[in-house]
Parts: C-alpha cells; structure tokens; sequence
C-alpha cells in the first residue's frame, strides 16, 4: 500500500512517464456525455460514448494487408474532438438509415513502427518516423452499413491499395460511385477530409498539426 503511494505521488508530480503511458480500456457501466468532455484533446475509448458504432478492427485481426494482429485488442480510442464530429457524423447517417462500421482508429507510435518493420513501404504505411494521423488520434477508417448490417459497396475492400480504391477513380458503377459520395458528403459536413487515394480514410480538420502520441492500451 505505501508503495502505491508513493507511485501514486510521483505520477502527479510528472516524475514517473510511465505512468502516463497507458490509456483506460475500462468500459463505462452507462454512456457518457461527450459534451462534458472540456479536454479536446484528451483520449477517450469511442465504445463509451456510443452504442451505435459497428467496430471491425481489422489490426487486432489477421484479416489485414499485413496478415498479422498488430493490435492487443479492438478498442477504438480517439481524441474527445474527433469523437464529438464522430458522433455527428453518425447522427445524420442514422436519420438515413444507416450506420458507421469502423476499421482502425488511434495508432500508438509503437505499433507504427510495428508496421514499418512488417512493410517498410511508404506506399502502404506512413515512415513511423513522421507519423500518420492516426498516430494523432484524428483519423478513421470507416465504411457504412444499412439498416440490415449489411456493408455498402465501395467497389474494394478495406486497405486495397491500387487505383480503384481512389476518389477520382470513376470507372465504377453507379452505385460504387453513389455509396462513395455519400459517405464522403456527410464526414465532410461534420468537419473532415477525405483522403485521395483510399475511399475509407477521413482525418479530423486540423488534426495534422496534432502530436503524434505512444498512448498504449491495456486489453481487460
């Protein structure tokens, strides 16, 4: 008990880093009010503010391009900011009949460098050194699902990484092209930008000047 103390008072003075280095995965028995949140940039978990997400963590699976689990487990942490155009954003899909089914979310450094060292390739994955906006805590990757779960056809999946997967790419029915401008429509209504090259990418405005965070979560 009197060493827990002791770290208890070091972690307040700022002397132990460690202690800082770790996010709550603890699951709150209600929702919160993300309006109550006055931290803007603080992390939280985006489970506890909503039950209305489809989560579908693809690097706390093997079921990625890299074909391994970089992820302990399939939390979804973000910054308060970007939850509160989050939850917007999925407020006006819902009034449509449709939901926002989530691929990633926050990315610690560690992990970064992870997937560096999987494919040190920067055509797939930002250089760790530099960081990505997921590493920011201002960045999704989404899609939409309907009233019956079932995904919207955006022409390729998750992390395809070829010419097909791009916004300007217009060889795509109808529909493709349809469900695209949809999602990318009502996430940039709710303040944020689309990213060229992969339909399922947003970032939160001005999350680029963010600092790139190690923030590691422990799985309960």
């Amino acid at each position: 008990m009197k060493f827990n103390k002791i770290v208890l008072v070091l972690c307040f003075a700022g002397i132990l880093l460690s202690c800082k280095s770790y996010l709550d995965s603890t699951k709150s028995t209600t929702l919160l009010d993300i309006t109550a949140e006055t931290d803007e940039d603080k992390f939280v978990n985006l489970k506890n503010y909503s039950n209305d997400f489809i989560y579908d963590m693809k690097y706390a699976t093997a079921d990625n391009f890299l074909k391994e689990k970089v992820y302990p487990c399939d939390e979804c942490f973000l910054r308060v900011k970007t939850v509160k155009s989050l939850l917007a954003a999925n407020k006006n899909f819902i009034e449509k009949g449709f939901k926002i089914k989530l691929y990633d979310c926050y990315r610690p450094r560690a992990i970064q460098r992870k997937m560096w060292k999987i494919v040190p390739d920067a055509n797939y994955v930002a250089n760790p050194r530099r960081g990505s906006i997921h590493n920011k805590g201002g960045a999704v990757d989404i899609t939409l699902i309907d009233s019956l779960g079932i995904e919207l056809d955006m022409g390729t999946k998750f992390d395809f990484f070829g010419e097909e997967a791009s916004h300007n790419y217009l060889n795509l029915n109808d529909t493709i092209i349809q469900n695209r401008k949809f999602l990318k429509e009502i996430m940039l209504q709710n303040n944020f930008s689309s990213f060229d090259s992969e339909w399922w990418h947003y970032n939160l405005n001005g999350s680029k000047a963010d600092k790139v965070e190690n923030l590691k979560w422990k799985c309960n």
